[in-house]
């Protein structure tokens, strides 16, 4: 594809940058040619991207590109109110507003027709955002219903890892995944002149469907108990639906695997690399791949939320993590509309992916997270086509005098110029808040440890971060108890939640200890019986076994007349010494015994 095709977008790169590309760029191109020839190579890329992923590539599906919640809540209530055995519903966030509502009356339709409908939502999700009369209404109408992960005492901090996942799976034969959550935003409020949230999802069909049912599952077992078996339908048990591969990313908290899936695409991308992210906050590695790419390259580009939407003294800092990219050739642009909420990637018109993952460690190492990686030129090509068509509502970022970050004005009586001033004045959201308080920790922390090279780009981050550490600095000193109290109740609640944590431990080994020890005295019940039953000499004449009646038969003229039956003559032989002990005759060692009742005649021949 010709990535010129948008030509009069002005272009990131400086003639500094240009010097330190073309170096690169003979080896890099010479390299991929090789790297099309050899199909082992291609082959090597799967196994990687499989084993990085933790995810297999599932053939024989189909899959269809949804474009915001026009197309995709169409969609998601098409496919419930045809809904014959199940509904399996996870969601970030369920708002109770008109869309969430419309969506609830549905699911309780279904419930009450016999379908087995299940939702899973997050707390911290929907913690304002949703009544508890929604929750309750759902459950009077026949819905299960779970919550995600709500506090607990024992765990300070595991509210941290949220389910951020956004998929909807019917009957087991068709699943959607995608960035949307439930909520009037996605449609827009056309009242206030506020357009709808720029969004991705899609449609999936096939074998793979099965992955998507383990993936919810799997979260549903984290609340509650887990589905059973038959419900849990096997990949050779839906039919073959086209000719698309596809992977399914069911990221869980700290486990990475799409973080490893990305570095590796940025590191074998050849051509094209077009990212969309809500809340981008690339980590250092994740950075310099995609720097390197760039320089060595690659069409790397990445569209963002406009910083239009940001609160004033905030838009300095969400642009400050662009500035290595820029240096680098990357190509950045920030989107006029309301709210670009999309999470897609697209790479060399072959790979693509669409889902709920953040480009932030959040998502990465955090949350649990559901994405599909297509590996199909058919739908790269769609992808490509709907990223073209955004950046005409984009708005690009340059490095412009001085070398600052600075975004390419348009005219102000443009389209996107009272676009951009209009949604200025709309105000901020507190997701945007939140990844820009990332880039400032980021940023400040990269300072203190020296571990990042800083650009004039961080110094006002840099500057913020030490105008709040002397804040705090100024507080503990004057108004200490301001920091001291909530200091002391964070401590003691980590204290006791760790004793906590400590006795279940215990008790757990101890029941593992006293479960060994039944088993140990089982086994030894077992082994006496053996002995018993198969171990013992030969009986004797009179049924004893033949080495007690040896050993009578030698006491025999030393007890006189009845005398070993005296007690008191037997505590006297009972005295005698061990030296005088050993000089009678000794039963023969149990392995002996065993032996000769086993194998008599290896006894005789010894």
């Amino acid at each position: 594809m010709d990535t010129n095709e948008h030509s009069h977008l002005p272009a990131a790169r400086t003639p500094i940058m240009d010097d330190k590309i073309t170096g690169t760029t003979a080896a890099a191109t010479k390299t991929r040619e090789l790297a099309r020839e050899m199909p082992g190579v291609r082959i090597l890329a799967a196994q990687a991207f499989s084993r990085a992923a933790g995810a297999p590539l599932v053939h024989g599906n189909d899959i269809r590109l949804l474009k915001d919640a026009g197309e995709n809540y169409a969609a998601w209530l098409d496919a419930i109110h045809a809904a014959e055995q199940t509904i399996h519903f996870e969601n970030y966030i369920f708002h109770s507003d008109n869309i969430g509502w419309r969506f609830a009356e549905a699911l309780i339709s279904k419930a009450k027709s016999g379908v087995r409908v299940r939702v899973l939502y997050d707390w911290l999700g929907a913690l304002t955002e949703t009544s508890s009369r929604f929750w309750q209404k759902l459950r009077e109408g026949g819905v299960d219903v779970r919550c995600f992960n709500p506090p607990r005492f024992d765990s300070p901090l595991g509210w941290v890892s949220r389910l951020h996942r956004k998929s909807l799976c019917v009957d087991n034969q068709v699943a959607f995944v995608s960035g949307l959550c439930v909520g009037q935003m996605w449609i827009g409020y056309p009242e206030r002149n506020i357009p709808p949230w720029r969004d991705t999802g899609v449609e999936i069909w096939g074998p793979v469907v099965a992955d998507v049912v383990q993936a919810f599952a799997h979260a549903w077992a984290e609340a509650g108990p887990e589905l059973s078996e038959d419900e849990l339908p096997a990949p050779d048990s839906i039919p073959v639906a086209g000719p698309v591969d596809l992977r399914i990313l069911g990221s869980v908290a700290s486990t990475a695997g799409l973080y490893r899936l990305e570095q590796l695409i940025t590191v074998l991308a050849q051509k094209t690399l077009w990212l969309t992210d809500a809340y981008y906050v690339g980590s250092t590695s994740y950075v310099q791949a995609l720097r390197h790419a760039a320089m060595d390259g690659v069409d790397v580009r990445l569209l963002v939320p406009g910083s239009s939407g940001d609160l004033t003294f905030l838009r300095p800092i969400s642009r400050a993590g662009y500035r290595p990219l820029l240096e680098a050739g990357i190509r950045v642009f920030e989107w006029n509309g309301s709210m670009l909420h999309a999470k897609t990637a697209v790479a060399d018109g072959r790979w693509a992916r669409v889902g709920s993952s953040n480009l932030n460690m959040a998502s990465w190492l955090g949350n649990w997270e559901l994405d599909v990686a297509v590996e199909n030129v058919e739908f790269a090509r769609q992808m490509e086509e709907m990223y073209l068509k955004d950046l005409e509502n984009a708005t690009e970022i340059v490095l412009g005098d001085k070398n600052r970050v600075r975004p390419v004005e348009s005219p102000a009586g443009t389209g996107a110029g009272r676009e951009r001033r209009r949604l200025r004045r709309s105000g901020g959201s507190a997701s945007r808040l939140t990844a820009s308080a990332l880039r400032v920790g980021n940023t400040v922390g990269a300072a203190i440890t020296s571990r990042l090279v800083l650009g004039a780009a961080e110094a006002k981050i840099m500057t913020s971060g030490g105008v709040v550490l002397i804040v705090l600095a100024m507080i503990a000193l004057l108004q200490p108890l301001l920091l001291v109290v909530p200091f002391s109740l964070i401590a003691g609640w980590m204290g006791v939640s760790l004793l906590m944590k400590a006795r279940a431990l215990r008790n757990t080994s101890m029941t593992h200890r006293q479960a060994g020890r039944n088993s140990d005295q089982a086994s030894g019940k077992e082994d006496s019986q053996f002995r018993k039953n198969h171990c013992d000499p030969s009986p004797g004449t009179d049924g004893e076994p033949a080495g007690q009646e040896a050993g009578k038969s030698a006491q025999a003229p030393s007890s006189g007349s009845g005398d070993s039956a005296d007690p008191a003559k037997r505590g006297d032989h009972a005295s005698e010494t061990p030296h005088e002990q050993n000089d009678e005759p000794q039963p023969e060692p149990l392995h002996q015994q065993k032996e000769a009742a086993i194998a008599p005649g290896s006894q005789a021949s010894g």
